[in-house]
């Protein structure tokens, strides 16, 4: 989503202009090409280069877990761990030389690491920026489990996960929380502080994990006063360096780090992490395709580097298999979806615009043809409950203005309703019947019904869509947005809309799903309280949100 305050771009970085010129797009579509490039443009050590020396971790006199500790991905049988070591976490080495270090890792039952049940060491490589990776397999299904990590004379601070139950347990009950949208630069992250005290069994982050935008000094709205953040995060991220260093500078947030470790993440992206707004290697701004795709790939590389993603996650050059699946025992399903990478360019020069042929035209996509048939066989396959589709963009219909035709977002499924018809016509075909998506990006609240027709408030509901706010994004918001009247008469399958910023909990159960949309005044200051704005139902077997 466009952000308030946008920021005239900066030109690309001569060594990613070089780079382009040398390869060109051909080459840079192939892996060996896009692995080549990338270590060009960035001096990215190839594999095995670095690693051929190992740096003795008694050296390291700083703490070198100032990032933090994570768990994502939640299986039956095994839990993902992550850290990144960095010393001093606002320097483009992070500290540390270009050499390996051993790290220790301990999985316990208890928070005193008492009855450890695994443990083990790895190499925090320099090719991915001393970050850590470690998937523990052969571990109970549905256990909460603590985690930390040791160099040196340095342990790192406790994080807790847990695994998911086993793919034929009947569970009753999940609680989940989804996020998105945490723009440094617009204020606190006061709603992670809350989620961290929040009893949620795993997180859904579903994009703008990082803004590419410059942050000032003093931390844009967040107006420090006793800190003066250096001059290297005043522009915009271009550059694999760029990207790395922007990541610490969120990472290094005590609010973020607390609800890391206090719940596994799963993740996916929107726009920001890269560029607002681009679509597959169709940049914001005129530059070449394969200079964008340079950029792409350093965005991708140090997102997988800083997230807990497990290896068939791992990126080659600009790509990166990020949809993938997870099961709650019986009960739920998740779809996480990439509306980005695959996506044809947004119609009618993006924006908010009227639809017309193209946004009709079955050949454009917003997911691409590989992952719509990977979802629609996911759920024809599917045994679950609840199928949960974790996404970035607003699917339902939003129009923007009451007279007709409205006007709708070129960026979001609205711009895109070949593909969204396509997807819900697989809904039913397969026999989803409790279908909800989760999405982010317009840094707002709402719940809307799903309907077979939008235009018609009386057909079938198909599902629900419960869209989270932003945690900072658009900066204190307001309850009622200039535009709420409007949206709410234009949109009858829209239930609810709150502008101010905070997380959504959602409780699947056997009999229904209860959503509750949490917010705080502000995070311009920080310290804000924490309150429930609004809280929905929908039955099992009878879609539709109601007010509780």
């Amino acid at each position: 989503m466009t952000s308030t305050g946008h920021q005239q771009p900066s030109q690309h970085a001569p060594e990613l202009r070089a780079a382009a010129r040398h390869l060109g797009r051909r080459r840079l579509f192939t892996v060996t090409g896009a692995a080549a490039v990338l270590a060009f443009a960035t001096n990215l050590p190839t594999a095995g280069v670095a690693g051929a020396a190992e740096f003795d971790a008694a050296k390291i006199t700083d703490n070198p877990f100032t990032l933090g500790v994570a768990s994502g991905d939640p299986q039956a049988t095994s839990v993902l761990l992550w850290t990144r070591l960095a010393p001093t976490p606002y320097q483009a080495d992070s500290g540390l030389p270009a050499e390996r270090v051993t790290v220790h890792w301990e999985l316990a039952r208890d928070e005193r690491f008492r009855h450890v049940v695994r443990r083990g060491a790895t190499f925090a490589h320099p090719e991915f920026h001393h970050s850590v990776h470690v998937e523990v397999g052969h571990l109970d299904s549905d256990r909460v489990f603590y985690y930390r990590f040791r160099t040196g004379s340095w342990i790192s601070e406790t994080g807790r996960t847990r695994t998911a139950p086993s793919s034929r347990a009947r569970v009753d009950e999940l609680r989940l929380a989804a996020v998105s949208c945490q723009a440094y630069h617009d204020g606190y992250f006061t709603a992670y502080g809350h989620l961290a005290e929040d009893d949620v069994d795993v997180v859904f982050h579903v994009g703008d994990y990082l803004y590419e935008y410059a942050v000032s000094s003093v931390g844009g709205a967040r107006n420090y006063t006793d800190r003066v953040l250096p001059d290297l995060f005043n522009r915009e991220t271009i550059t694999l360096e760029d990207y790395r260093l922007r990541y610490a500078l969120y990472k290094t947030d005590p609010d973020l780090r607390a609800a890391h470790a206090a719940h596994p993440f799963v993740v996916t992206w929107d726009d920001h992490e890269v560029e607002n707004n681009y679509a597959d290697d169709i940049p914001e701004n005129a530059v070449p395709p394969e200079e964008f795709l340079l950029r792409r790939a350093a965005g991708y590389r140090a997102y997988w580097e800083n997230l807990p993603l497990r290896r068939p996650q791992r990126p080659e050059g600009p790509d990166m298999r990020l949809y993938r699946r997870m099961n709650w025992g019986r009960l739920a399903q998740f779809d996480i979806l990439d509306t980005r990478q695959y996506r044809s360019d947004q119609a009618y020069g993006d924006g908010a615009d009227v639809p017309g042929p193209e946004t009709d035209d079955p050949a454009r996509t917003i997911t691409g043809a590989a992952q719509e048939r990977w979802l629609l066989d996911g759920w024809r396959a599917s045994q679950a409950l609840w199928n949960v589709v974790p996404q970035q963009v607003i699917f339902s219909q939003r129009n923007f203005d009451l007279t007709a035709p409205s006007r709708v977002s070129m960026d979001a499924w609205d711009g895109y309703r070949a593909s969204r018809g396509r997807v819900l016509a697989g809904a039913k075909s397969a026999g989803v019947d409790n279908l909800m998506v989760l999405t982010g990006d317009v840094h707002v609240a709402y719940a809307f019904d799903i309907k077979d027709d939008f235009d018609d408030p009386s057909s079938r509901t198909l599902g629900t869509e419960i869209v989270t706010t932003s945690i900072s994004s658009g900066r204190d918001g307001a309850e009622r947005p200039a535009n709420w009247e409007t949206y709410m008469a234009a949109n009858p399958h829209l239930k609810f809309y709150d502008g101010r910023r905070g997380y959504t909990t959602v409780r699947l159960g056997r009999e229904s799903a209860r959503a509750d949309f949490k917010t705080v005044p502000a995070v311009t200051v920080p310290g804000a309280a924490i309150s429930t704005a609004a809280s929905f139902v929908t039955e099992v077997g009878d879609q539709g949100l109601r007010p509780v």
